[in-house]
């Protein structure tokens, strides 16, 4: 259990947190500025701008590109694994929400007036690409500026 502790001094894993963190926290800042309001829920949810999914992976990506370096089989795993989530969160999970979107609308349209004891299906999945290149913007930033302060 004493090696656990150590996970705590992992600095690559630290930052890759904390960019994901300030990715969820800016998504309240843009909320507010386009709603003029901030729901609380928006830190607990998926999708929105940045993606905090990019951030939190190209973070972790960069982190292991400059500890251990950018020729490294570490760093192409980190990589590899950042490129997947992204594609997942602008394709997969996208493609996923418009889904649930028209059959929310489906359902809607079919049971307006009768009574449809089902929640309504999430919409707000994916990210849009502007939504991910921001996120990955972000990870690289915060993990660049991190790797100055150490």
């Amino acid at each position: 259990m004493q090696d656990f502790a150590n996970v705590f001094h992992n600095t690559v894993l630290l930052v890759a947190i904390a960019a994901c963190l300030i990715a969820q926290v800016l998504k309240l800042v843009v909320e507010l500025v386009r709603h003029g309001k901030v729901t609380v829920r928006t830190l607990f949810e998926t999708g929105g701008m940045p993606s905090a999914h990019s951030a939190f992976v190209t973070a972790l990506a960069t982190g292991v590109g400059q500890t251990v370096g950018w020729e490294t089989p570490e760093f192409a795993i980190a990589a590899i694994f950042a490129v997947i989530v992204m594609y997942d969160a602008a394709g997969v999970r996208q493609a996923a929400g418009k889904q649930a979107r028209v059959l929310n609308q489906m359902m809607e349209e079919f049971f307006h007036d009768a009574t449809f004891h089902e929640d309504r299906l999430k919409e707000l999945l994916g990210h849009t690409p502007v939504q991910v290149i921001a996120g990955c913007i972000l990870g690289v930033a915060i993990s660049w500026l991190a790797a100055r302060a150490y």
